[in-house]
């Protein structure tokens, strides 16, 4: 593990949003939905990709808050423009839990 300073950590934007909409990714190498998340009035709707499919369903993830990092440069994933980095931890099995809020937060709230 690397340390990094408080000033490095500050430049990450951890940010929180909602999920607007989840389609199938069927062009993506390994399963995935394609997701599309509020983060806001001042930061926008972005768009991601998240290797997801094995644990939530889409209706499962319609509406939920995810914590996701914003300030990545976009990255093309097949014919996808992803355009935030959706957060998550490993399950142990190779499916990925989300990380989330346990209770709402305004969208665009930054992680301190």
């Amino acid at each position: 593990m690397e340390n990094i300073t408080w000033k490095e950590f500050e430049k990450i934007e951890l940010r929180v949003g909602t999920i607007i909409g989840v389609n199938d990714f069927p062009e993506a190498l390994k399963p995935a939905y394609k997701l599309t998340i509020d983060f806001g009035s001042q930061i926008g709707i972005r768009r991601s990709s998240a290797q997801i499919t094995s644990r939530y369903s889409k209706s499962e993830l319609m509406g939920k808050q995810i914590i996701g990092v914003i300030n990545f440069p976009p990255k093309q994933i097949g014919p996808f423009m992803s355009e935030c980095l959706v957060t998550g931890f490993s399950d142990g099995t190779g499916g990925i839990i989300l990380a989330t809020t346990d209770t709402n937060v305004i969208n665009g709230s930054k992680l301190f």
